[in-house]
């Protein structure tokens, strides 16, 4: 692990380091299920840290925390889908269901990671012009009119699961947002804001536990045990702050909607364009 200097050169900087891999892992926890692009925020962080990953794995690879933090929050009702499974048809179409949304981006992901990781990650600008319209789109979402037809999310219908996952493709550019995308498209497919924020959660288990493997198998080769310390400890703080995240967000949306998400989006990508307009 590297930092670099402000003259450009790469110098070694361990405890600095260790004390920007824990930012940004809380950075990542707080924004990860939140329609913010976790990714976005921590990319733009790093950028301006002078933060540095080996094949840009840290910002995948302490997703797992996040996905902890879901399986923790979310434990009792996940053991009652897998008893309930084999023998119930609605757990069994809730299931599919969250499957098939999961395979477009799982095709996609595959299809388009190096150009992801060497294009899309290393552009910035394109992350900040993405939370702006981003942003707007929230904006316009929160006050827009829109009819809810499905007020729980185990009876999704399958073609609207496979709509929202579609949808969730569009994340594939960082500053776009995960749970923003399957967030909006769901609500624009009809399903009630509480309802798509939770679709929001399980969709992201399978999502970012393949986004997890398939970054490790392709960067395996090129991690050292340098590397471990920044990982984990990027991953523990991930892990608590979702977990706290995950426990009030449904709550709040259900009550507030997403319009502080959309003002959360354009102030941070208002300032991050600032910013590398007069620094780089």
């Amino acid at each position: 692990m590297t930092s670099k200097s402000p003259f450009g050169t790469k110098i070694p900087m361990p405890d600095q380091t260790i004390a920007e891999a824990l930012l940004l892992g809380l950075l990542e926890g707080l924004t990860e299920f939140i329609p913010v692009s976790s990714t976005g925020h921590i990319l733009l962080a790093g950028h301006f840290l002078g933060f540095e990953s080996t094949g840009k794995s840290f910002e995948i690879l302490i997703q797992l925390g996040a996905i902890l933090a879901i399986l923790t929050v979310y434990s009792a009702r996940l053991w009652r889908i897998l008893v309930d499974l084999p023998r119930d048809p609605r757990t069994q179409r809730f299931v599919l269901g969250v499957l098939i949304a999961f395979l477009p981006a799982a095709v996609i992901g595959v299809l388009a990671h190096d150009f992801i990781k060497t294009v899309l990650f290393e552009t910035p600008k394109l992350i900040c012009i993405m939370l702006i319209f981003g942003g707007i789109v929230l904006l316009v979402i929160d006050r827009t009119p829109l009819s809810a037809r499905y007020k729980d999310v185990m009876d999704l219908p399958l073609g609207v699961c496979l709509g929202i996952g579609l949808v969730q493709c569009l994340a594939m550019i960082p500053g776009t947002s995960r749970s923003g995308a399957t967030i909006v498209g769901s609500l624009l497919m009809g399903v009630e804001k509480r309802a798509a924020a939770e679709f929001s959660f399980f969709l992201a288990m399978p999502t970012m536990a393949g986004a997890f493997a398939y970054d490790l198998y392709k960067n395996a080769d090129i991690l050292t045990g340098a590397d471990l310390p920044i990982i984990a400890t990027g991953f523990v703080a991930s892990f608590v702050m979702a977990v706290i995240v995950v426990r009030v967000l449904l709550d709040y949306v259900s009550r507030r909607g997403f319009s502080l998400f959309g003002w959360w989006r354009l102030a941070v990508g208002g300032v991050g364009l600032a910013a590398l307009l007069i620094w780089g």
